[in-house]
């Protein structure tokens, strides 16, 4: 595992994200649900290359390429929302979280700055395990030959 590579891929998955929502932000669909379900491309985007890169390097073994995969998709899921909730206070805080909070998994009620941004970090702690389990699955034999005849 090379904590350099996963930083930079997890950097590339927020940048991805980044991007992706301010272009959302400026065709004016950053509302439309399923639009922004689609971020989750880039993390396995950047968790392949991460994985990709490892096999390449000779780092064998299941249990550290799953950790090297959660690590880079966690950096760029702390990132992206680090920088939305800078984003949040920048547009107006509380008033410009009532349109975000409409369509949020965990909403409900009014949510708090800091009570949506533990959400995402939750959701994307979710997403980033599964999209890490399930490029292990993939790559698997590839990185770690298991229940083999010699």
């Amino acid at each position: 595992m090379k904590f350099s590579r996963e930083l930079t891929n997890g950097f590339l998955i927020f940048i991805g994200i980044g991007i992706y929502f301010i272009i959302l932000e400026l065709l004016g669909v950053s509302d439309v649900f399923f639009l922004r379900i689609l971020n989750i491309l880039f993390v396995v985007f950047g968790v392949n290359r991460t994985i990709r890169a490892n096999y390449k390097d000779g780092i064998r073994g299941y249990n550290t390429n799953l950790v090297s995969a959660i690590i880079t998709s966690m950096i760029g899921a702390v990132l992206s929302i680090a920088s939305l909730l800078t984003y949040i206070y920048i547009q107006g805080g509380e008033p410009y979280l009532k349109n975000l909070a409409e369509n949020f998994i965990f909403g409900g009620g009014d949510l708090t700055i800091q009570q949506y941004c533990i959400g995402l970090l939750f959701e994307s702690t979710a997403a980033s395990l599964i999209v890490s389990f399930c490029l292990m699955q993939y790559w698997k034999d590839k990185v770690e030959v298991i229940n083999r005849v010699d």
